[in-house]
């Protein structure tokens, strides 16, 4: 069975895509997916390579495309989402924890879903507490757990590996060393992946 990291950052608008689709790809094409959060806005800044800050019209682009793209997967986002999220951290050290106890994909979907599709901004509240309950979650007891230092340490932990994959954005997808970003690349990782192929 192909196995292929799923490298993601809540905060990410592209990954709205893959993340409300991605149980239904791995179904549909045997694939497992580990799910990888991490801090893509850290990359970014220290690549002075933040995508739409300060471009409306590159950023007016982004939603038009998602929208599009959205309807041909049936989903029905409510665009532009709130962008950028101010707690992109807090967001994704929740994934982490998920990520240890086995809910990160329950969790990354729910979030998402309020935030596309509700407008209320991931990692803060009613966001934030109401997906977390959703998914049979206590909220108090995970934000403690998300704002230790040891999850703070593991989200940086693994901000540093996907930096050391060659990893400069999100959705990101990783076969082994080979890496493939972008959603509309998550054909080419699967069919690398089925392959085993390695580069020549």
């Amino acid at each position: 069975m192909a196995e292929i990291d799923f490298w993601y950052s809540i905060g990410s608008t592209y990954s709205y895509l893959t993340v409300m689709r991605l149980p239904e790809v791995a179904l549909a094409t045997g694939t497992t997916f580990r799910w990888r959060p991490f801090d893509v806005r850290h990359i970014m800044i220290e690549q002075n390579n933040v995508p739409f800050r300060d471009k409306p019209v590159k950023a007016a682009y982004m939603w038009r495309d998602i929208e599009r793209r959205a309807k041909t997967y049936g989903l029905a986002p409510k665009v532009p989402a709130p962008y950028p999220l101010a707690e992109l951290v807090l967001a994704n050290q929740v994934a982490i924890v998920g990520a240890e106890e086995g809910w990160v994909e329950d969790y990354t979907r729910a979030t998402y879903r309020r935030w596309f599709e509700a407008g209320q901004p991931a990692g803060e509240d009613p966001n934030l507490s109401d997906s977390l309950k959703e998914i049979g979650q206590d909220p108090d007891r995970v934000l403690r757990e998300a704002k230790s230092d040891r999850i703070v340490g593991a989200l940086a932990k693994a901000t540093e590996e996907a930096q050391t994959l060659g990893i400069f954005g999100a959705p990101s997808f990783a076969v082994g060393r080979e890496i493939f970003w972008g959603d509309d690349r998550l054909d080419d990782a699967i069919a690398w992946a089925q392959r085993g192929a390695t580069p020549e």
